[in-house]
């Protein structure tokens, strides 16, 4: 074969290789400008929606609610609620200390406690887009001394590893309860003492702390990175969330206005040697920056709307009211609104966050008194929506503690009601 022939041949390959790559990056442009098109015009329709005088209205009910709340109810804590995509109420009520009175702002960060889990997931999926890890990998791949076969990244999101409840098999084995322990304590007692499971993986759903704690191991071995270094980068920061961070030690959140946990008898919380665990709690929030996250749920700009729609997807098919998903909790209302929510409490704090995609409505409560006063939110049920009967909040979900009476007693029952 001739060299002139060689060279043709050569030029003509090169140009059509450069052709398909040139189509494929185009392609893929255009793809992007359209799902970019599609989700704008989604939300232009949304707040097309939006009423001020019907907003006003709402406001002022809100304001109403949330100062019966606290006066009758002793709510303390801070508010966001907003509908298409429009705040229609924030506030804050009570105080960040008790004993000193120092009022709470909308700059006070409260522990969000299970609420946590979804920055968890969050990651996850941040990693699997970005080719670190597989939701179907075994947790062995990244943590090799873990005891357990046949525990799946995708186990751990969905609650269906089997898992014992770490934050009972550690009082067994811990014996220094004034230091924390951290992530790579708890991996080590399942690996030297192996508790029993409560049943083989993805037999059930069972609310699993563990699972969580494991997912921030993973996390940090899939980034080479800290998993609360991880989780800035790659979603607090690109947020602006400024006043989030991960509580790893005091130090750790020592830049934001942190409110003090109490008992619903306001006695305030002592600190406990599992608040160095993270994944499964001990992200500390504000109401303003949980609605920043909530609006970027809507947009590609952690990961793609395809990643999280698996995410809202039931993962349990034998929950038949509320389900799972990956970090969070999910339900139907009966007029088929797409709620996803989760409540969490630790040690003096509660929280609850609940989202629905139909209207981009969003309800932010964070507290930092422990007592019943987060019950009554089913009521704002009559203030969103009051021309719909059918459309109903999900209630408040049970509490972590509840939960992991529920995991010792190998139930489920309970989470499905």
């Amino acid at each position: 074969m001739s060299l002139l022939r060689i060279t043709v041949l050569y030029l003509l390959g090169v140009t059509f290789l450069t052709s398909c790559t040139e189509n494929k990056a185009k392609t893929a442009s255009v793809s992007h400008v359209i799902q970019r098109d599609t989700l704008a015009i989604r939300d232009s329709l949304i707040a097309l929606k939006y009423s001020p005088a019907e907003a006003a209205r709402k406001a002022h009910q809100l304001d109403t609610f949330f100062r019966n709340l606290h006066k009758k109810h002793g709510f303390n804590g801070t508010v966001l609620i907003a509908q298409y995509g429009q705040v229609l109420y924030k506030g804050a009520f009570g105080y960040a200390d008790l004993a000193h009175k120092d009022t709470l702002t909308e700059q006070t960060s409260f522990q969000l406690a299970s609420v946590s889990k979804q920055f968890t997931a969050v990651a996850i999926m941040k990693l699997k887009e970005m080719g670190k890890l597989r939701y179907d990998d075994n947790v062995k791949k990244y943590l090799p001394d873990f005891p357990y076969d046949g525990v799946t990244v995708r186990h751990l999101l969905t609650h269906r590893s089997g898992l014992p409840n770490y934050n009972y098999f550690c009082d067994n084995y811990v014996k220094d309860r004034r230091t924390y322990i951290h992530n790579d304590q708890v991996v080590q007692m399942l690996a030297q003492y192996k508790p029993n499971p409560y049943f083989s993986p993805d037999s059930r759903f069972l609310y699993s702390n563990t699972g969580y704690c494991l997912l921030a191991s993973i996390a940090e071995k899939a980034s080479g990175k800290p998993f609360h270094k991880f989780v800035e980068e790659q979603i607090f920061q690109p947020l602006g969330m400024s006043h989030t961070r991960i509580f790893t030690d005091e130090s750790s959140v020592s830049i934001l206005q942190v409110a003090k946990g109490y008992s619903g008898g306001r006695r305030q919380y002592g600190v406990s040697y599992q608040d160095g665990v993270v994944g499964d709690k001990n992200v500390y929030s504000t109401a303003g920056d949980m609605f920043k996250w909530d609006r970027a749920l809507y947009t590609n700009k952690i990961v793609s709307q395809a990643t999280l729609e698996e995410a809202f997807t039931p993962a349990s098919p034998e929950l038949k009211i509320q389900n799972y998903g990956y970090g969070w909790r999910l339900r139907t209302t009966s007029s088929g609104d797409p709620v996803i929510f989760h409540g969490g409490w630790w040690h003096g704090y509660k929280s609850y966050f609940m989202r629905n995609r139909k209207d981009q409505s969003t309800v932010i409560v964070l507290s930092n008194v422990a007592n019943n006063s987060l019950s009554h939110l089913k009521f704002l049920q009559e203030i969103l929506y009051p021309y719909d009967e059918d459309s109903t909040m999900p209630s408040t979900p049970e509490t972590d503690k509840a939960q992991s009476k529920l995991a010792i007693k190998y139930r489920t029952d309970k989470d499905n009601q």
